[in-house]
């Protein structure tokens, strides 16, 4: 609670007069014990201090330094910016995600044979979703994983918003080439021209994507 609702008017009235004198002095300590403020306390002696909520202490900052004012609502910006950016990399990815079953399901009925185990499949799964990664990135998932041992999660939890818009378009279009019986090695380089095209539409020109040979 940061205002006191029983705040005695007739107090404030006092405390407001007298300032006007050359010689009023008035200690935080004396502030809250007069009008029984809230959210903010005053200790004396050795390791005292005045502490206050945080709201509080904001707006005193903003009150004795414009330059802090100014920190403050820029920091209050970025902060807002960058959520905004997160809401939109957290919907790109979900979308892959979504697109990814496409392609998951498109592998399950033209790919994999009726009998092989569980884990075949699940090879088949890897190398084909290896397939988007290179096409993509420029390595496998594996490659990934052992050039940056200290980082959780897979390659495309670190993509940009617009890698993931990419890497959803490529998802559909190489669940489409499966079904249309287009070997692997002719996917990956369709793939590949698809991700070099669409990023550079996406971040208007990237000279560092190379075609593959």
């Amino acid at each position: 609670m940061l205002y006191n609702p029983d705040f005695n008017c007739t107090e404030f009235g006092t405390i407001k007069n007298a300032a006007g004198s050359n010689n009023f002095v008035l200690s935080t300590k004396a502030w809250i014990e007069r009008t029984n403020a809230k959210g903010i306390i005053a200790k004396a002696g050795r390791y005292g201090g005045t502490y206050a909520h945080r709201d509080i202490a904001y707006h005193f900052g903003m009150w004795l330094s414009p330059k802090f004012q100014l920190l403050l609502v820029k920091e209050y910006q970025r902060l807002k910016a960058e959520e905004q950016r997160l809401i939109g990399w957290s919907a790109k990815r979900e979308l892959s995600k979504i697109n990814y079953r496409i392609h998951t399901d498109a592998i399950k009925h033209n790919l994999i044979p009726a009998e092989v185990t569980k884990a075949q499949a699940s090879i088949i799964y890897a190398n084909e979703a290896d397939v988007l990664n290179v096409a993509m990135f420029g390595m496998t998932a594996k490659q990934w994983r052992d050039a940056n041992p200290d980082l959780k999660g897979n390659i495309r939890d670190y993509a940009s918003v617009n890698e993931l818009i990419c890497l959803s378009n490529m998802e559909s279009l190489n669940a489409v080439f499966i079904e249309q019986g287009l070997p692997q090695s002719e996917r990956l380089i369709k793939l590949n021209q698809i991700a070099i095209h669409q990023m550079s539409v996406l971040e208007s020109g990237d000279n560092d994507r190379k075609l593959l040979k």
